[in-house]
Order: C-alpha cells, then sequence, then structure tokens
C-alpha cells in the first residue's frame, strides 16, 4: 500500500482557490473509479509552514503507470485549465505505508 502526496506551489493569494480545484480533481477520479478518496490541505497565509502551497494525498494499492492501456480516462480538463492559471509547479512523493505483513 503506499500514500501519494502531490504538492503544488501557488501565486500569492490563491491557495484556497487552487485548493478548490484540486479537491474536485480528486473528488471526479474518484467518482471514475480510478483513485481511492484524496484529503486536500492548503496553506495561503493563515498558518506556519509553507505559504502558497497546496497538498492532495492519497492511497493506491500499487504504483501503476498512467501510459498503461486499461486506464480509465476521467475528463478534469476544466478544472486543471484554472489550476495552471494559478500554479506555479508540483511535485510528486511516493510513501510505502507500513502493514502488519511488512513487520520485521
Amino acid at each position: 500500500m503506499y500514500l501519494v502526496r502531490r504538492i503544488y506551489d501557488v501565486k500569492p493569494g490563491e491557495a484556497r482557490r487552487a485548493a478548490t480545484l484540486i479537491d474536485k480533481i480528486g473528488k471526479a477520479y474518484e467518482e471514475g473509479g480510478t483513485r481511492s478518496s484524496s484529503t486536500v490541505y492548503f496553506n495561503s497565509g493563515t498558518t506556519p509552514g509553507e505559504k502558497n502551497t497546496v497538498v492532495m494525498e492519497w492511497t493506491d494499492e500499487e504504483l501503476r503507470t498512467p501510459y498503461r492501456e486499461d486506464r480509465i480516462r476521467v475528463d478534469v480538463s476544466e478544472f486543471a485549465a484554472q489550476l495552471n492559471e494559478i500554479a506555479l509547479g508540483s511535485r510528486i512523493e511516493f510513501w510505502e505505508l507500513m502493514t502488519d505483513e511488512k513487520y520485521l
């Protein structure tokens, strides 16, 4: 089991708007059956930490290429286009989750 975390850097003052769009993207993938439910969190400068940052994370049983033939297509182009206007960049992290089967 893996935790996938996508971190977006956004223009100043746009974290809440970006979080809204990213949450809609996550829900579209979940409703389309391609991803588990996601959690979105953001900092627009009202809390300590990285300002103008939005994070989406979800879990998956395995890491799979987005270029696979059996991939289910979900149209998030409307939200993605709006996000591209305010996002400065993004990065992705993959974490293996501890399970009882992995205990030493």
